[in-house]
């Protein structure tokens, strides 16, 4: 039981209406449930958003199986995610209701009481697991709206007095859907019922309770005898509800015994299997697609100024200036020589190579290249189906994997640009490109695992996970990079237009809107613009534990990104050269790679939505971020440089006649 996995639907993204249109992979097919069949109730970490520090569940003083807590074998995407899921002591059966069961009785320490209130305190949050859904619970009802459910359920309350309250009572319903078939191994001692159809569980929520337990009559409990006394708080007949009116509430407190006790309600649905995982895309009564499309909208919109705005000013002009270039001359032109203005006048310099760090802009620029196909990718498997959330950890494990094998991208764009520039240190380029953004994005990760292992969280990655990321770099990436550079060193240079003279022209000086400083602060704010509503749902996803799939949205608007930041590259890049300065290699990664500042700067205004003020969550988030944001730089420069590269050899190769011409007259009046 508890196979992983979402069917994957055919049609928009995963939204079918009807399992016998949809398909199945691999491993991902429903499982059906015989009537008294065991449904095992699995437990993860302890999570809050206030903190991003995930504890393991029994951590705290909750109920423990008989048997001894088992960890459920894991992937490296899930230990990365300081996802631990572990079995627990709740026993429910298909078609099987209960009512006020009790699970344990605990005596709480000093030292639990601590822990219990700094949990309650920071609002963490019980996360369940029931043939791999998540539990859910409900957050607000309404007859107008949806009902609004948000990822887990807390530990507990704190009222306005200060008092804490755990939540030791849970209302488990569970939601099932008749199966045309399936098999499943009788529990033994499951009892009998009327036999019923095999059955797919569709839902999964937990309403929690605060119950001070009470027995009748004064009766005591051991807490190991089999035979519980009744309660006066619980009512085990109960149709309804099994908690009695005006029950009070458990306080924590040390040496006080507490109950625990959980209700099982199974509710017959008509959500089928394929659709069980709506409610978890829609968490906090989100409107995605209504949201989604607006960003779209907004997206699109962006992008058509642009292309107006190219259309408009640069293909006007150049195509004017270029036919002006490549017509015959009159004998009136003949006679007076024309003197080359704006871009045209910079043909012998504009190739030249960066005088600044020309090293160094390989290696980003290979980097960025690798990250821009591993990342898109990445996108279209998971717009496709292949990595859903119903796979935990395949998302991450994804990304690393993609990000590695794309190695020899970066080797092959870095070697063969380096190469271009005539540059002599070949190993130096390499070694850094498979060394720098991995080492930086390392030793960030591990300085950060070693906070939150002081800290005690499940996030701390155990050591031999930790061997597996060194693994990969070093076994997998840096070989590749060698390999792609390998590759790229054995290619021709890039070849361009026109020469390059010996001697640099002079520039002459620059209006301050033409400024590396002006262009580049600019630059990144149309591409901002195009993603920053997109970036909301995906800071969510990452920081306040909700879902994201909508990757066919998330796909469009990564295109949208490229396109936005080629078309804004090459605006400031003609201005650039009609402004006589030829100084573009830079100036072109960096007017785009600014939209990781402005994405990292809208990151902190998010970060006020977690409400913490712990200094180990802000060390967290924000070195996440920084590195995250330092990738998405080198990205969005990569787009912007090879954009400009097509450009500018594009519009210098369609005058390449007329300036060739130019240059040898120019020669020629030397000699004379």
């Amino acid at each position: 039981m508890g196979r992983r996995g979402l069917l994957l639907r055919a049609a928009a993204l995963g939204a079918l209406t009807h399992e016998a249109c949809s398909f199945y992979l691999p491993g991902v097919a429903p499982y059906s449930f015989e009537t008294g069949g065991r449904v095992e109730v699995k437990v993860n970490k302890l999570t809050s958003v206030h903190t991003q520090l995930p504890m393991d569940y029994y951590s705290l003083p909750f109920c423990k199986p008989k048997g001894g807590v088992k960890m459920y074998a894991e992937n490296l995407g899930e230990f990365l995610s300081g996802d631990r899921i572990e079995n627990s002591p709740y026993n429910i059966y298909m078609h099987h209701n209960e009512n006020c069961k009790v699970l344990c009785q605990q005596h709480f320490t000093a030292a639990d009481v601590i822990k219990l209130r700094t949990a309650i305190k920071r609002q963490y949050r019980h996360n369940w697991i029931v043939d791999n859904l998540p539990a859910a619970s409900v957050i607000e009802v309404s007859d107008q709206l949806a009902t609004s459910y948000t990822q887990g359920f807390l530990v507990g309350t704190e009222d306005a007095n200060g008092v804490y309250h755990i939540n030791n009572h849970v209302r488990l319903m569970i939601d099932y859907h008749p199966a045309a078939g399936g098999s499943s191994t009788q529990a033994e001692g499951a009892g009998a019922l009327d036999k019923l159809p095999p059955a797919r569980v569709v839902g999964f929520q937990v309403e929690p309770f605060s119950v001070r337990h009470a027995f009748k009559a004064g009766g005591r409990w051991d807490g190991l005898s089999a035979d519980v006394p009744p309660l006066e708080t619980c009512s085990r007949d109960a149709a309804a509800s099994s908690i009695a009116a005006g029950a009070p509430r458990q306080e924590v407190l040390a040496e006080v015994p507490v109950l625990f006790t959980y209700d099982v309600v199974w509710r017959e649905s008509a959500v089928r299997w394929a659709s069980r995982w709506d409610i978890y895309l829609n968490l906090n009564g989100q409107v995605p697609a209504t949201v989604h499309w607006f960003s779209i909208l907004n997206s699109l919109l962006i992008v058509l100024f642009l292309t107006a705005m190219i259309g408009m000013i640069l293909l006007r002009n150049l195509y004017r200036d270029i036919t002006r270039y490549n017509r015959v001359p009159t004998e009136e032109e003949k006679a007076e020589e024309r003197e080359e203005t704006g871009w045209k006048l910079v043909h012998a310099d504009v190739f030249r190579a960066p005088a600044q760090l020309p090293m160094l802009f390989c290696v980003m620029v290979g980097t960025g290249a690798q990250l821009t196909i591993s990342c898109l990718v990445t996108i279209i498997f998971s717009a496709i189906g292949f990595l859903s959330p119903a796979n935990r950890g395949s998302l991450m494990i994804a990304v690393l994997l993609l990000y590695v094998l794309c190695g020899g991208v970066a080797g092959y764009v870095s070697a063969l640009l380096y190469q271009s520039f005539k540059g002599r240190k070949y190993r130096a380029c390499t070694l850094l490109t498979a060394l720098l953004y991995p080492g930086v994005c390392f030793t960030t990760f591990f300085t950060l695992d070693l906070v939150v292992w002081h800290y005690g969280s499940t996030q701390a990655v155990p050591f031999l996970s930790m061997a597996a990321l060194l693994l990969l770099w070093f076994g997998v990436s840096v070989p590749l990079v060698f390999l792609g550079a390998f590759l790229g060193y054995r290619r021709a240079p890039l070849e361009f237009p026109v020469e390059t003279s010996n001697i640099p022209r002079e520039i002459p000086e620059q209006p301050f809107f033409l400024s590396p400083i002006f262009t580049i602060a600019v630059g990144g704010i149309l591409p901002f613009g195009a993603v920053f509503v997109e970036m909301f749902f995906i800071l969510s996803s990452m920081w306040m534990g909700q879902y994201y799939y909508v990757f066919g949205f998330l796909f469009l608007v990564f295109l949208i990104l490229l396109v936005t930041c080629a078309d804004v590259t090459m605006v400031f890049c003609y201005f650039q050269l009609c402004a006589e300065d030829y100084h573009w290699w830079w100036r072109a990664f960096l007017t785009s790679g600014s939209t990781a500042v402005y994405i990292f700067l809208y990151s902190g205004l998010y970060f006020s939505h977690l409400q913490s003020n712990m200094a180990v969550t802000y060390m967290l988030f924000f070195g996440y971020m920084g590195i995250i944001c330092m990738g998405l730089f080198m990205l969005c420069g990569s787009i912007g440089f090879f954009s400009c590269l097509w450009f500018t050899r594009k519009i210098y190769a369609s005058i390449k006649v007329r300036l060739l011409n130019s240059t040898c007259a120019f020669h020629l009046a030397g000699h004379r």
